[in-house]
């Protein structure tokens, strides 16, 4: 018994100096302020979202985002930002970071560095009672398909729409720019889409959550990581949050907050910043 107990103070204080290495490792601002702002929007659920009954923001960006800053031995503040403004809050110092279910798209490192932690890809899906129509993806090409113009959507649906249809002497697909995911939805429902995308990891909860009324079309048309964002000079952030969820991977944090929104076929397995894996 003793010699259990003593093992597990042990196992304690070398995750506890783990995590006071990794803390340690932060910028002096955030060290001096113990807060690290963090934008976010929440409208796309399972990865964040309000709580209809309570308002209180939730999701698996939050759960994430909150057990990171508990390894650095700080607290978040989420910030909500519209999407197009991230990017610029996040380059002029207005936030620290952005976790909301941003893509590390090759584009965006230009300015950008991502630590990835979730795999992700474009979807087709229409209403359940048109699924029918829909068998082969290329039922698609001339139909009107709708994504949130904010996203990379739109331009991987173009690129798909010249593979699949154009290029084979179909018409191209119609690409719908839309006000957002959820503007998505509600132009199929109210049939003046004929189909939409959306990331791969957030159909399974919509579809849990509105039951009967979506078909998810193939499998995922394209490949890519969402990441959490740091501004390109603020290397000493973007190591200290690696290293925490280098941590998260190995004690099963980070799974076990997959796991509870049901997602964790999207994992990653180890670290990868900019879309290559770490040693």
């Amino acid at each position: 018994m003793l010699k259990s107990t003593l093992l597990a103070a042990s196992a304690a204080a070398l995750l506890a100096s783990v995590s006071a290495v990794s803390a340690q490792a932060l910028p002096a601002r955030i060290l001096d302020k113990k807060t690290i702002a963090v934008a976010n929007v929440p409208n796309y659920p399972p990865l964040e979202f309000k709580d209809p009954k309570t308002g209180t923001l939730t999701g698996l960006d939050i759960d994430l985002g909150n057990a990171l800053a508990k390894k650095l031995g700080v607290e978040i503040k989420w910030e909500e930002i519209s999407f197009e403004g991230m990017i610029p809050a996040l380059t002029t110092g207005r936030v620290d970071m952005i976790l909301s279910g941003m893509s590390d798209l090759p584009a965006r490192r230009e300015t950008l560095d991502f630590v990835d932690y979730l795999a992700s890809g474009a979807q087709f899906y229409t209403n359940a009672d048109r699924k029918d129509e829909f068998k082969d993806l290329a039922a698609l090409c001339g139909k009107k398909v709708g994504a949130s113009r904010r996203t990379s959507f739109p331009g991987e649906m173009a690129k798909w729409s010249k593979e699949t249809c154009e290029d084979k002497g179909k018409p191209a697909l119609e690409v719908v720019g839309t006000e957002g995911s959820a503007d998505a939805r509600t132009q199929l429902r109210q049939k003046r889409l004929d189909a939409a995308v959306q990331g791969s990891e957030t159909l399974p909860y919509l579809m849990d959550q509105e039951k009967g009324v979506y078909a998810i079309l193939g499998t995922p048309f394209t490949t890519v990581y969402q990441g959490i964002a740091f501004a390109k000079k603020d290397t000493e952030l973007r190591d200290a949050v690696a290293k925490a969820f280098t941590e998260m991977l190995a004690d099963g944090s980070y799974a076990a907050v997959l796991k509870k929104w049901e997602l964790s076929e999207a994992k990653v397995d180890k670290l990868m910043i900019n879309g290559a894996a770490k040693p």
